[in-house]
């Protein structure tokens, strides 16, 4: 019988779940995976040896249920207009059920008074977890994925061409990291409350890159040209509307125009990068050109032909076509609390205050 604790992780079948209860695992350590259905993702846990608990993360009753006979957790709220209700329903179960640890994924950009809706939800819940005083909190403030930049791969692959709302390309502007990098500090967390305990790390990519940069290393992996292009919030909007597989909600869509606000502002470069994947994950950081090649290598779709550059330009045709997207208008429509003076993570002094690195960005302390 093993004497490790057992491991709850919430959105197991997302982009840091999986990976969190894979290498969870991996280490022998037992897990129960909360999914909202069965599919291929489900299916690589199951055969890890995870528990798969089938239920709605918004209910409190599954959430309760999911808690029973668990000492730790992963908390990871889904991207959506009702986080904060999800990490309340979290809260209110991990209060009941006594956890002794639990490590929540919050957002680099956290702050009170951020023009994103979901950002101040990630801020509000922040505090809900950490009011437990008999139960310590472990926070992984995560920024730009490199997941993200992925969403242009298809283009980048048919047409040459690397499209997304960043700004001047040779500013290099984000340290990105990789699902798995993330998932590696939330399970070294996971694994040594003692050590980790009331810590806050940020995981991130071993270095600096810029959009230019991102192309170059895209163009290396699919072995053809690739260059960048900035375009407008507009135009990524429409191209998130119209591209299959257009799974980007409304609400989604409008919290991306400010996320990628950010990026040109800069708030992802701020004290970046870190030693944290090596620290606390205990693995070298993976550059982005390595991530890139994993999905080329996964996806069939990516190797080029004549068929699908023609489906690529047809792609970008309906992009053309579709009709402008109004940010506010969804906000409005959709009735989101909205700020009446908002502040952008670096005009707020608290948050300026709070993203202060707390280590030394040279070796870390545990290779010492």
């Amino acid at each position: 019988m093993s004497l490790k604790p057992k491991i709850l992780v919430t959105s197991a079948s997302g982009k840091t779940g999986l990976q969190t209860t894979l290498q969870l695992r991996a280490k022998g350590f037992p897990v129960r995976a909360f999914v909202r259905r069965k599919d291929h993702r489900s299916d690589a846990m199951e055969r890890s040896g995870a528990e798969i608990f089938l239920g709605d993360q918004y209910s409190l009753t599954d959430m309760r249920q999911a808690m029973r006979d668990v000492q730790r957790a992963y908390q990871c709220a889904p991207t959506a207009p009702n986080g904060l209700h999800f990490n309340a329903v979290f809260t209110a179960a991990a209060y009941e059920a006594r956890l002794e640890h639990v490590v929540t994924l919050s957002q680099w950009l956290s702050s009170a008074d951020h023009p994103s809706l979901f950002t101040r939800e990630v801020y509000l819940s922040d505090i809900l977890i950490g009011m437990r005083s008999e139960m310590s909190v472990t926070t992984v403030n995560v920024g730009w994925f490199a997941e993200n930049y992925l969403m242009g791969l298809g283009m980048a692959a048919h047409l040459g061409l690397f499209t997304m709302p960043l700004g001047q390309g040779d500013v290099k502007k984000n340290a990105a990291p990789s699902n798995e990098d993330i998932a590696s500090v939330a399970v070294g967390a996971l694994i040594d409350p003692t050590l980790h305990a009331g810590k806050s790390y940020r995981p991130t990519g071993p270095i600096l890159i810029s959009p230019n940069e991102i192309a170059e290393a895209m163009a290396r992996a699919l072995g053809r040209t690739v260059r960048y292009m900035d375009i407008s919030e507009r135009m990524m909007v429409k191209a998130l509307k119209a591209i299959p597989p257009a799974n980007y909600s409304e609400a989604a869509v409008t919290q991306l125009a400010i996320y990628a606000d950010e990026y040109r502002r800069g708030a992802f470069a701020v004290n970046a990068p870190t030693v944290d994947v090596l620290r606390v994950g205990e693995r070298e950081p993976e550059p982005f050109e390595s991530i890139v090649r994993r999905r080329v290598a996964e996806d069939p779709n990516l190797t080029g032909s004549f068929v699908k550059s023609m489906g690529a330009m047809g792609g970008f045709l309906k992009i053309l076509a579709t009709r402008p997207f109004d940010l506010d208008r969804a906000k409005a429509q959709r009735d989101y609390v909205r700020l009446s003076s908002p502040s952008f993570s670096q005009d707020d002094a608290a948050w300026r205050r709070s993203h202060q690195p707390l280590v030394s960005q040279d070796t870390p302390a545990w290779v010492a």
